[in-house]
């Protein structure tokens, strides 16, 4: 819409021009209506401020508006016409004059981002790589994560952390940056001064590639055994750009530099101590440096620093700022490791971040495209969107038969620590951690886990073959968790998994359907999950506390055998309360259930039809219990079961014959 401001405000000129959607512009001039494509409107804008040198910006404010159910906010671009009469191309305008887009449209929003430029490289390898060892790990939670936290690590519960990753099995920790602050140089006296670095860890430390951080971080690692002492400066196109305000000879010199103090103080304190020193050089924001440059500094750096391959330097390689998809990651790795000099003085070192939540697939590719090393951190922690997870990256290796050489079998220990120290929650849905991530609420889902843990124990197989579930939770020191747990969206399998795997009731298959609905229309009543026992509760009630209409109050059960090859005949006799009147039963048959229901028919109950039978103990040893299911057929056809619980297995059947009827008189 084109507006002139007069008196402080915006009002309607001329012809209209409302965008109504990116790339399409309507233009309203008198009745007529003429689509325009924008882009061809903002060329033509482009090519009249150049042509005739005006002022171009961008311009957004309320305004009143003939078309208040579309406009409630504007924004566009102005033009301040240093000369009305270039304009003629155009339309014949007031000087000062805009063009506004509505609501929602966002096309020169995005017109602002700089794309990716990827690397080419044609004939990249790194597809058709499989990851099949582990990658030399660090973790970086005691500086990357911790500065990340709205509230900072206090020192015991740095030294707690830094256990737990001992614990897990990390062998290179970087514990913090001791030239930039008194806490971060306080963790790493403690555990020099205590003692508390095994002989098989090395602690990491980080500094800038400049000589007075350098000094002190020198200072600040007397007494240890073995560090890595972790340098880096900036690389990046941007940061060159508007940061430095320098060149990327600039750049090389700052890191060339370093490395020779590094290297010269090294050698006095290896004199001096024989501490064992290692180095590590990252260009900062490497993937935003273009690549040829990258190179060229890490063969700068190795050369300084006299790497060789049994001296190995580590060459990190930080996605510092995540701007890509992870396959034009994993084609720079690949393009570096390729075009550097000394790649056999080199361990590569990956250090990507989450911004684009692609942190773990980024690692994982870069580890196929040629890379040695991973830096992250536990659960993702770290600046912004986070540093890639070592923890998923580890245990999606561990799925596909890769040991890892890191211990995450007390997944939720771990996870308690870091909660404790970090004042960061785990997210329910996080990958192998989360409460939820091995739960199934859909049906569909509860019922193919439910027979793939069947398949298990029937088959023996070595292998772990259960639907929806990647990893056996065990594995992870989740397996008194329930798997499958119940809400409305549950199947009828799921409450019988429940009722198994907590309560060891083995449910017929035929009862699925039958339990699954009285605990779904539970779920509905309630309107959230049911828990295990409140499922337990529904079962006992709905089976065990049934005893009307037909109570049996009293009964006996012997066998009479007829001859030494004779058939044995079983007999029952006992009173049966319905009706507010005892009536005495009696019945023969060929076995228990057979000889109840024929004293069932003595006193004229005779509609109900036995169907199928099923037992199992409840318990072990001198206290097992039965539990008897029986199913039945009413007279109007429908299929029931009862359930029956006694120490001896025959009166748990008859008790479920007598649960299966009261519950059919009641339906």
């Amino acid at each position: 819409m084109i507006l002139q401001r007069a008196g402080g405000r915006c009002k309607p000129v001329g012809r209209f021009l409302w965008i109504t959607h990116p790339g399409v512009a309507v233009l309203i001039r008198g009745r007529r209506l003429a689509p325009l494509w924008a882009v061809a409107l903002l060329e033509a804008v482009e090519g009249c401020v150049r042509k005739h040198q005006l002022n171009k910006g961008w311009y957004r404010e309320p305004v009143d508006s003939p078309r208040k159910d579309c406009i409630c906010r504007l924004s566009g671009v102005f033009v301040l016409a240093g000369n009305p009469a270039g304009w003629s191309l155009l339309c014949k305008m007031p000087t000062k004059f805009y063009f506004i887009l509505g609501d929602g449209f966002m096309y020169q929003g995005c017109k602002k981002y700089i794309p990716f430029q990827p690397v080419q490289l044609k004939d990249r390898q790194w597809p058709d790589k499989v990851i099949t060892k582990a990658p030399i790990w660090c973790s970086v939670d005691l500086r990357d994560g911790n500065q990340a936290l709205v509230t900072p690590m206090n020192l015991e519960e740095k030294l707690l952390f830094f256990k737990t990753l001992v614990d897990i099995g990390f062998k290179e920790i970087e514990v913090g940056f001791p030239s930039a602050s008194e806490t971060e140089y306080e963790i790493l006296r403690t555990l020099i001064e205590r003692n508390l670095i095994p002989d098989d860890v090395t602690i990491q430390v980080l500094v800038q590639a400049r000589p007075h951080l350098i000094q002190k971080t020198f200072e600040a690692i007397r007494g240890a055994k073995s560090v890595i002492v972790h340098f880096y400066n900036s690389t990046s196109t941007l940061q060159r750009k508007v940061v430095f305000h320098t060149d990327m000879q600039g750049v090389i010199d700052i890191a060339v530099e370093g490395a020779r103090l590094i290297r010269k103080l090294t050698e006095e304190e290896v004199a001096r101590s024989g501490i064992n020193i290692r180095y590590e050089y990252s260009p900062e924001s490497f993937s935003g440096t273009e690549m040829d440059n990258a190179v060229e500094i890490c063969d700068r750096v190795l050369e300084e620093l006299g790497a060789t391959p049994d001296n190995k330097v580590i060459i990190n390689l930080p996605n510092t700022v995540e701007g890509s998809t992870p396959n034009c990651h994993a084609d720079q790795i690949e393009y570096f490791c390729r075009h550097l000099k000394g790649r056999d003085s080199a361990i590569i070192s990956l250090h990507a971040h989450n911004d684009r939540g692609c942190g773990v697939a980024a690692t994982e590719l870069g580890l196929m495209a040629g890379a040695d090393r991973v830096e992250g951190t536990l659960f993702g922690n770290g600046e912004r969107t986070g540093n890639a997870d070592i923890m998923v990256i580890a245990m999606n290796m561990y799925s596909q038969g890769v040991d890892p050489e890191l211990d995450f079998s007390n997944i939720n220990h771990i996870k308690d620590v870091y909660e404790s120290c970090t004042k960061m929650k785990v997210h329910e849905r996080h990958p192998y951690a989360g409460e939820l991530v091995f739960t199934a609420f859909s049906g569909s889902h509860q019922d193919a886990i439910n027979k793939g843990v069947e398949y298990m124990a029937k088959s023996g197989t070595q292998y772990w073959e259960v639907p929806y579930l990647p990893i056996d939770p065990a594995d992870v020191g989740r397996q008194y968790e329930p798997i499958i747990r119940i809400n409305s969206q549950s199947g009828k399998g799921g409450a019988a998994f429940i009722m198994a795997q907590s309560f060891g009731y083995h449910l017929p298959k035929a009862m699925h359907p039958e339990f699954g609905a009285i605990v779904k229309a539970a779920c509905d009543a309630e309107g959230r999950e049911l828990q295990p026992q409140e499922i337990f509760d529904l079962f006992h009630k709905e089976y065990f506390e049934i005893k009307y209409p037909y109570h049996l109050k009293r009964y006996k059960l012997y066998e009479e055998h007829e001859g030494q090859d004779g058939e044995t005949q079983v007999h029952f006799e006992g009173v049966l309360r319905f009706q507010n009147v005892d009536h005495e039963i009696s019945g023969t048959g060929n076995g228990p259930i057979d000889a109840f229901f024929g004293a069932l028919r003595s006193v004229g109950i005779n509609e109900y039809k036995f169907v199928s039978y099923s037992e199992h103990a409840v318990s072990s040893g001198a206290d097992s219990k039965a539990l008897s299911y029986i199913q039945i057929r009413t007279p109007e056809n429908k299929m029931v079961f009862g359930v029956g619980l006694d120490g001896n297995i025959s009166l748990a059947s008859i008790k479920g014959i007598i649960c299966a009827i009261n519950r059919a008189c009641r339906t």
